[in-house]
Protein backbone atom coordinates (compact mmCIF):
# COMPACT_ATOMS: atom_id res chain seq x y z
CA UNK A 1 0.00 0.00 0.00
CA UNK A 2 2.73 1.78 0.73
CA UNK A 3 4.11 1.81 -2.77
CA UNK A 4 0.75 2.64 -4.32
CA UNK A 5 0.45 6.02 -2.25
CA UNK A 6 3.76 7.06 -3.04
CA UNK A 7 3.45 6.21 -6.78
CA UNK A 8 0.05 7.78 -6.82
CA UNK A 9 1.78 10.88 -5.15
CA UNK A 10 4.41 11.20 -8.11
CA UNK A 11 1.57 11.02 -10.80
CA UNK A 12 -0.34 13.45 -9.74
CA UNK A 13 2.27 16.14 -8.61
CA UNK A 14 4.44 15.48 -11.85
CA UNK A 15 1.06 16.44 -13.86
CA UNK A 16 -0.27 19.51 -11.63
CA UNK A 17 3.18 21.10 -11.48
CA UNK A 18 2.27 21.77 -15.30
CA UNK A 19 -0.62 24.30 -13.57
CA UNK A 20 2.59 26.57 -12.16
CA UNK A 21 3.93 27.70 -15.47
CA UNK A 22 6.64 25.02 -16.41
CA UNK A 23 7.24 25.17 -19.43
CA UNK A 24 6.99 21.64 -20.94
CA UNK A 25 10.50 20.92 -22.16
CA UNK A 26 11.61 21.95 -18.37
CA UNK A 27 9.00 19.00 -17.44
CA UNK A 28 11.12 16.54 -19.84
CA UNK A 29 14.02 17.58 -18.66
CA UNK A 30 12.66 17.37 -14.38
CA UNK A 31 11.70 13.94 -15.37
CA UNK A 32 14.70 12.28 -17.21
CA UNK A 33 17.00 14.44 -14.89
CA UNK A 34 15.83 11.52 -11.66
CA UNK A 35 19.79 10.19 -12.03
CA UNK A 36 20.74 12.62 -9.15
CA UNK A 37 18.18 11.95 -7.12
CA UNK A 38 18.81 8.39 -7.48
CA UNK A 39 22.44 8.16 -6.51
CA UNK A 40 21.51 10.77 -4.03
CA UNK A 41 18.92 8.20 -2.07
CA UNK A 42 21.32 5.42 -2.86
CA UNK A 43 23.89 7.08 -1.01
CA UNK A 44 21.75 7.67 2.20
CA UNK A 45 19.55 5.23 2.39
CA UNK A 46 20.95 2.05 0.97
CA UNK A 47 24.71 3.29 1.60
CA UNK A 48 25.80 2.31 -1.68
CA UNK A 49 29.10 3.46 -3.11
CA UNK A 50 29.41 4.73 -6.92
CA UNK A 51 32.81 5.28 -9.26
CA UNK A 52 34.07 8.42 -9.36
CA UNK A 53 32.78 9.11 -13.30
CA UNK A 54 29.12 8.18 -12.23
CA UNK A 55 29.43 11.00 -10.02
CA UNK A 56 31.11 13.59 -12.89
CA UNK A 57 28.12 12.90 -15.00
CA UNK A 58 25.21 12.85 -12.62
CA UNK A 59 26.83 16.45 -11.61
CA UNK A 60 26.84 17.08 -15.20
CA UNK A 61 23.41 16.68 -15.28
CA UNK A 62 22.39 18.58 -12.64
CA UNK A 63 24.58 21.63 -13.84
CA UNK A 64 22.18 21.52 -17.26
CA UNK A 65 19.15 20.41 -15.21
CA UNK A 66 20.09 23.87 -13.05
CA UNK A 67 20.87 25.86 -16.08
CA UNK A 68 17.66 24.91 -17.78
CA UNK A 69 15.78 26.16 -14.46
CA UNK A 70 17.25 29.42 -14.55
CA UNK A 71 16.70 30.38 -18.06
CA UNK A 72 13.10 28.92 -18.11
CA UNK A 73 12.80 31.59 -14.73
CA UNK A 74 14.74 34.38 -17.24
CA UNK A 75 12.48 33.66 -20.38
CA UNK A 76 9.22 33.97 -18.07
CA UNK A 77 9.81 36.91 -16.52
CA UNK A 78 10.85 38.36 -20.18
CA UNK A 79 7.43 37.77 -21.23
CA UNK A 80 5.46 38.81 -18.31
CA UNK A 81 7.58 42.18 -18.35
CA UNK A 82 6.40 42.32 -22.46
CA UNK A 83 2.88 41.83 -21.92
CA UNK A 84 2.19 44.34 -18.69
CA UNK A 85 4.71 46.62 -20.83
CA UNK A 86 1.58 48.87 -21.10
CA UNK A 87 0.43 48.40 -17.40
CA UNK A 88 3.22 49.49 -15.63
CA UNK A 89 1.82 50.53 -12.13
CA UNK A 90 1.12 46.53 -12.22
CA UNK A 91 3.78 45.09 -13.93
CA UNK A 92 5.98 43.88 -10.99
CA UNK A 93 3.30 42.60 -9.01
CA UNK A 94 2.61 40.24 -11.99
CA UNK A 95 5.71 38.98 -12.74
CA UNK A 96 6.61 38.47 -8.95
CA UNK A 97 3.42 36.60 -8.95
CA UNK A 98 4.28 34.81 -12.08
CA UNK A 99 7.78 33.59 -10.76
CA UNK A 100 6.68 32.26 -7.40
CA UNK A 101 3.88 30.23 -9.47
CA UNK A 102 7.31 28.92 -11.20
CA UNK A 103 8.75 27.92 -8.15
CA UNK A 104 6.45 26.69 -7.13
CA UNK A 105 6.19 24.11 -9.73
CA UNK A 106 9.57 23.69 -9.48
CA UNK A 107 9.71 22.64 -6.33
CA UNK A 108 6.45 20.38 -6.72
CA UNK A 109 8.80 18.75 -9.69
CA UNK A 110 12.04 18.44 -6.98
CA UNK A 111 9.44 16.56 -4.91
CA UNK A 112 7.77 14.13 -6.99
CA UNK A 113 11.72 13.61 -8.36
CA UNK A 114 13.01 12.36 -4.75
CA UNK A 115 9.65 10.62 -4.21
CA UNK A 116 10.26 8.77 -7.77
CA UNK A 117 13.73 7.66 -6.57
CA UNK A 118 12.47 6.59 -3.49
CA UNK A 119 9.96 4.92 -4.78
CA UNK A 120 12.44 2.75 -6.75
CA UNK A 121 14.22 2.07 -3.49
CA UNK A 122 11.05 0.82 -2.14
CA UNK A 123 10.94 -1.68 -5.06
CA UNK A 124 14.16 -3.04 -4.92
CA UNK A 125 13.65 -3.65 -1.07
CA UNK A 126 10.27 -5.23 -2.17
CA UNK A 127 11.92 -7.43 -4.33
CA UNK A 128 14.45 -8.66 -2.49
CA UNK A 129 12.57 -9.87 0.51
CA UNK A 130 9.30 -11.37 -1.24
CA UNK A 131 11.20 -11.96 -5.09
CA UNK A 132 10.52 -10.74 -8.40
CA UNK A 133 6.96 -10.50 -9.47
CA UNK A 134 7.02 -7.45 -11.77
CA UNK A 135 3.47 -8.00 -13.82
CA UNK A 136 2.40 -8.03 -10.05
CA UNK A 137 3.86 -5.21 -9.36
CA UNK A 138 2.17 -2.91 -12.67
CA UNK A 139 -1.16 -4.34 -11.55
CA UNK A 140 -1.48 -3.25 -7.99
CA UNK A 141 0.85 0.25 -8.29
CA UNK A 142 -1.72 1.21 -11.51
CA UNK A 143 -5.18 -0.75 -10.35
CA UNK A 144 -5.03 0.19 -6.99
CA UNK A 145 -4.93 4.28 -6.85
CA UNK A 146 -7.49 4.30 -9.56
CA UNK A 147 -10.01 5.46 -6.22
CA UNK A 148 -8.06 8.31 -5.41
CA UNK A 149 -8.67 10.01 -8.29
CA UNK A 150 -11.68 10.89 -7.25
CA UNK A 151 -10.18 13.19 -4.92
CA UNK A 152 -9.62 15.35 -8.34
CA UNK A 153 -13.05 14.65 -9.74
CA UNK A 154 -13.63 18.45 -9.75
CA UNK A 155 -10.48 19.01 -12.50
CA UNK A 156 -11.10 16.03 -14.00
CA UNK A 157 -14.65 17.07 -14.57
CA UNK A 158 -13.25 19.98 -16.37
CA UNK A 159 -11.05 18.31 -18.26
CA UNK A 160 -13.63 15.95 -20.03
CA UNK A 161 -15.67 18.82 -20.59
CA UNK A 162 -13.02 20.56 -22.69
CA UNK A 163 -11.89 17.32 -24.52
CA UNK A 164 -15.47 16.49 -25.66
CA UNK A 165 -15.62 19.88 -27.16
CA UNK A 166 -11.87 19.62 -28.91
CA UNK A 167 -12.49 19.20 -32.81
CA UNK A 168 -14.20 15.98 -34.08
CA UNK A 169 -11.58 13.52 -35.95
CA UNK A 170 -14.00 10.54 -38.37
CA UNK A 171 -12.53 7.04 -37.48
CA UNK A 172 -13.66 3.99 -38.87
CA UNK A 173 -17.15 6.40 -39.00
CA UNK A 174 -17.41 7.71 -35.85
CA UNK A 175 -16.49 11.10 -34.95
CA UNK A 176 -14.65 11.43 -32.11
CA UNK A 177 -13.01 14.55 -30.36
CA UNK A 178 -9.04 14.28 -30.94
CA UNK A 179 -8.42 15.18 -27.12
CA UNK A 180 -9.59 11.61 -26.62
CA UNK A 181 -7.50 9.78 -28.76
CA UNK A 182 -4.54 11.75 -27.99
CA UNK A 183 -5.16 10.25 -24.39
CA UNK A 184 -5.80 7.28 -26.01
CA UNK A 185 -2.60 7.24 -27.87
CA UNK A 186 -0.38 8.32 -24.67
CA UNK A 187 -2.08 5.38 -22.20
CA UNK A 188 -1.30 2.92 -25.77
CA UNK A 189 2.59 3.96 -25.25
CA UNK A 190 3.20 4.92 -21.36
CA UNK A 191 2.06 1.06 -21.01
CA UNK A 192 5.09 -0.55 -22.44
CA UNK A 193 7.65 2.44 -21.14
CA UNK A 194 5.96 2.03 -17.54
CA UNK A 195 6.30 -2.38 -17.59
CA UNK A 196 9.69 -2.58 -19.16
CA UNK A 197 10.96 0.07 -16.12
CA UNK A 198 9.16 -1.93 -13.33
CA UNK A 199 10.83 -4.70 -15.01
CA UNK A 200 14.39 -3.39 -15.22
CA UNK A 201 13.63 -2.75 -11.86
CA UNK A 202 12.91 -6.68 -10.94
CA UNK A 203 15.64 -7.63 -13.22
CA UNK A 204 18.61 -5.42 -12.42
CA UNK A 205 18.11 -3.62 -8.89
Amino acid sequence: MIMVCMFFAVSVVNNYALNFNIPLPLHMIFRAGSLMANMLLGVLILRKEYPLHKYFAVTMITVGISVSTVASAQQLRSVSSNETHSEESDSSGSNDGELIRLLIGIAMLLFAMLMSARLGIFQETLYKTYGKHPREAMFYSHALPLPGFLLLLPDLWNKIILFSASELIVVWGLSIPKMYLYMLGNAVTQYPFNFCVILYVAMFP
